[in-house]
C-alpha cells in the first residue's frame, strides 16, 4: 500500500527491515531488504478450518513464527511493527514469543470488521494487552481500539503523511453559466461499499439536470465496478462519468489538476467498516482541489464544515446535491475552503513531519 510504502521510506534515523508473504510491484515500491516469509502449504486448510468451522481468527503456525524469529535474529531487529489490526491477531504468537517491543497500527476496517463476533474481539482483546504501543490514524479510531478494550496510555495518533511536493497547490479556475458550467468532478478510492460511491452518482445525476456539460472521473479498481457501470447507465448518466480502473500517482495527480470539486461521500459499510482519514482526500486538498464528504470517521478531523471543506450526513443525496449546487454559483467560496484545505495538510499530514514523529516513537520505545 502506498501510504504505508510512503512512511516506510521517510525514515531517516531508523533502518526498515521489511518481512512479508510476498512480494509485488517491486518496480512501483523499490526498498531493500524485503524478507519473505511464505505461507505454508498447509496454510489455506489451516485458515479454512479456523474461519469457517470454528468461526475464531486464524494464526500464524509453529513453522512460521521459527521462520520469522530468524529473521528478526539475523537483521537483529529491536522493534516489531506490525501494520493493521487483523494482522497483528494473526501474529499474536510472534508478540509473544519475542522478547523486544511491538507496535500495531490501525487504520480503519481493522477495528470494525468482525469485532461483533466474540471470538475475534477476544483475540483483539489479547493482542492489544500484548503489543506495547498501537497507533491510529485519527480520534475516532482512538476511540473505537478503547472500545475494544485497550489500555488509553498505550494508543496514539499518527497521522498519514503526504508528500507536500508532489502535490504542489494549485489555484482552479471554476466554471460559470456563461462558459457552458463544465464542472469535472473526481473521487478516487477503492470500489467499495464505505467509499459511498452511489451517493456520489445520484448527487452528480441531480447536478446535471442544471449542468449538462459536467463530468465525473472515478478513478480505482474494486469489487463494485460492475454495479456503479450498471446504476450510471440506470440513471442515464454513464456518457457523463469515466471509470478509469487503476491509475498511477502521475495520472491520478494530472486528474486532480484538470478537475474542481474531489467527492468523498463516505459512510460505514454494512460489515462495519469505516474510514480513517482517506489518503486521497488529503492529496486532492493539499493540490488545492475543493473538498465534499461526510461526518464520518475520521474524516471531520481533517475537514471543518464551510472553512477547509464542505461535509453533508453519511447517505443523504439530497443534502449532497443541494452543497454541490449552491456552491456553482459561489467560485469564492470553492476558492476559499481550497486555500484552507491545502493549509490542514501542510500543517498537520506532512511525511516529512509525520516520518519523524513516528521516529520518536519508534526511538523513545527501544531506549
Amino acid at each position: 500500500m502506498l501510504h504505508i510504502y510512503r512512511q516506510i521510506t521517510g525514515l531517516k534515523r531508523c533502518l526498515p527491515v521489511v518481512i512479508a508473504q510476498k512480494r509485488a510491484q517491486a518496480e512501483r515500491y523499490p526498498l531493500e531488504p524485503v524478507h519473505i516469509v511464505a505461507k505454508p502449504a498447509t496454510h489455506f486448510l489451516r485458515r479454512f478450518w479456523s474461519r469457517q468451522v470454528r468461526d475464531v481468527p486464524w494464526q500464524i503456525s509453529d513453522g512460521e513464527l521459527r521462520a520469522l524469529l530468524e529473521v528478526l535474529r539475523k537483521a537483529d531487529a529491536q522493534l516489531l511493527h506490525i501494520y493493521f489490526g487483523q494482522i497483528a491477531v494473526h501474529l499474536l504468537p510472534l508478540i509473544r514469543a519475542w522478547r523486544k517491543p511491538s507496535v500495531v497500527s490501525f487504520h480503519g476496517a481493522d477495528v470494525m470488521v468482525d469485532m461483533n463476533k466474540p471470538a475475534y474481539r477476544e483475540a483483539t482483546k489479547q493482542m492489544l494487552d500484548a503489543v506495547k504501543i498501537v497507533l491510529v490514524r485519527s480520534d475516532s479510531l482512538r476511540r473505537a481500539v478503547v472500545d475494544l478494550g485497550c489500555d488509553k496510555k498505550k494508543i496514539d495518533v499518527q497521522r498519514t503523511g503526504i508528500p507536500l511536493d508532489e502535490f504542489p497547490f494549485r489555484e482552479r479556475n471554476f466554471p460559470t453559466r456563461s462558459r457552458g458550467g463544465e464542472w469535472r468532478f473526481v473521487q478516487a478510492c477503492r470500489l467499495i461499499d464505505k467509499k459511498g460511491l452511489p451517493v456520489a452518482l445520484r448527487a452528480f445525476a441531480n447536478f446535471l439536470r442544471q449542468y449538462p456539460n459536467s463530468t465525473l472521473t472515478i478513478a480505482g479498481e474494486g469489487p463494485l465496478l460492475g454495479e456503479l457501470q450498471k446504476l450510471a447507465g440506470e440513471m442515464k448518466i454513464d456518457r457523463r462519468v469515466l471509470f478509469t480502473g487503476f491509475v498511477s500517482q502521475d495520472q491520478l495527480r494530472d486528474s486532480y489538476y484538470a478537475s474542481h470539486i474531489f467527492l468523498h461521500p463516505s459512510e460505514t459499510g454494512a460489515d462495519g467498516n469505516q474510514e480513517g482519514i482517506p489518503n486521497s482526500m488529503l492529496e486532492a486538498m493539499a493540490s488545492g482541489l475543493p473538498v465534499f464528504a461526510t461526518r464520518h470517521g475520521g474524516i471531520p478531523e481533517a475537514i471543518e464544515h464551510g472553512v477547509s471543506g464542505v461535509l453533508v450526513p453519511e447517505r443523504d443525496v439530497g443534502e449532497l446535491t443541494h452543497a454541490l449546487l449552491d456552491v456553482a454559483e459561489d467560485p469564492a467560496f470553492l476558492s476559499r475552503i481550497a486555500h484552507a484545505g491545502a493549509a490542514v495538510v501542510r500543517e498537520n499530514f506532512d511525511l516529512r513531519a509525520q516520518a519523524r514523529r513516528l521516529e520518536d516513537i519508534y526511538l523513545q520505545m527501544i531506549g
